[in-house]
């Protein structure tokens, strides 16, 4: 990719073009300037492979988890050699995904011990419908 207009630094992302303009409005993403020409409202934006290299990082630390506001500080990060403080959130966000997984463990033996129960016994009221209408 040599350049490419906002649409196509979306789908070479993996997002929508209205994606691309929430990260430059949060500061994520810069907006390259409009060239000069090319009618009424001047030229398009060109997005390099520096862009979509940028794109991809917020993508792939969303998807391990990390906040926007976590994603920014990673990126300012990436300028530096800060690996303690990146070490420290990524570590961050690790108890929180174990905080999350006990919390989804809990929920999931909760559904079983229900289900097994329903099952149990086709008498009187269901012991799941039982358990979600007291919550």
């Amino acid at each position: 990719m040599k350049t490419t207009t906002i649409a196509g630094l979306a789908q070479a992302g993996g997002v929508g073009v209205e994606t691309v303009r929430y990260y430059q409005r949060r500061g994520l993403l810069e907006q390259p300037p409009r060239p000069e020409g090319g009618g009424s409202g001047g030229g398009v934006r060109r997005y390099g492979e520096a862009d979509l290299r940028r794109l991809r990082f917020i993508r792939a630390a969303q998807a391990a988890g990390f906040t926007l506001e976590q994603v920014a500080e990673l990126l300012a990060l990436d300028a530096g050699d800060d690996h303690a403080r990146a070490r420290g959130l990524a570590l961050e966000r690790i108890a929180a995904l174990d905080a999350k997984i006990a919390e989804l463990q809990t929920a999931r033996d909760a559904l079983k011990r229900l289900a097994r129960a329903c099952g149990e016994t086709t008498a009187g009221p269901c012991p799941i419908l039982s358990a979600f209408e007291g919550a």
